[in-house]
């Protein structure tokens, strides 16, 4: 029984790496089914089997990415022990994670469009801005933060991050500077939330 369900997961965890490659080289639209099944050595009932339809699949892949990402970002911020730079690592983390070229189309451009916005923002929500949250509530019970609405500002930040990327990968052809540009004017919006110490 066991020896079966490690051989489902690892035959799910293969079709996601699968379809991951196809949708990151084609897009979802010209993503061919017949061919990540090919791949795999599987049927297309195999598929349905794990997955309802593509976009199923799709989700699975999204969310792996996402998942990615954030992992990417809790690295980044534990290489501090600071909580401040914990934040502006995570948050220079997200920015690079999210521009990487084998996630931007999944990520910015095909996520939103074929999963619409509410599972959209349910996943941006599960993977990156509930991290978010913690660090910033745990700063503002250090009082490293303003008192300021931890839900407002998790939303704003997190608002501002998700265009960033997206005009990060508009411009990217242009020069790698433009993450530092952005990480520029999001550490002059991080410092307005920093807590005034009494010296």
């Amino acid at each position: 029984m066991k020896k079966n369900k490690a051989e489902t997961e690892q035959t799910i965890q293969n079709l996601i790496n699968i379809a991951r490659h196809h949708f990151t080289a084609y897009g979802y639209a010209n993503a061919s089914l017949e061919e990540i099944v090919k791949e795999a050595g599987l049927t297309r009932g195999a598929l349905y089997h794990h997955f309802k339809n593509k976009k199923g699949l799709f989700l699975a892949v999204f969310e792996a990415v996402q998942e990615e990402v954030g992992g990417y970002v809790e690295a980044a911020a534990a290489q501090s022990k600071d909580s401040w730079e914990q934040l502006v690592n995570g948050c220079q983390a997200f920015l690079e994670g999210a521009v990487e070229s084998h996630n931007q189309r999944i990520l910015l451009i095909d996520g939103p469009a074929v999963l619409g916005w509410d599972t959209f923002r349910k996943m941006d929500e599960k993977y990156s801005m509930n991290s978010l949250k913690e660090q910033l509530q745990s700063m503002q019970e250090q009082n490293q933060i303003k008192s300021l609405s931890v839900e407002a500002m998790t939303h704003c930040l997190s608002g501002a991050m998700n265009e960033a990327v997206l005009w990060i990968a508009n411009h990217l052809d242009r020069n790698m500077d433009v993450i530092e540009e952005a990480m520029i004017v999001l550490r002059h919006l991080l410092e307005g939330l920093r807590e005034e110490q009494n010296t």
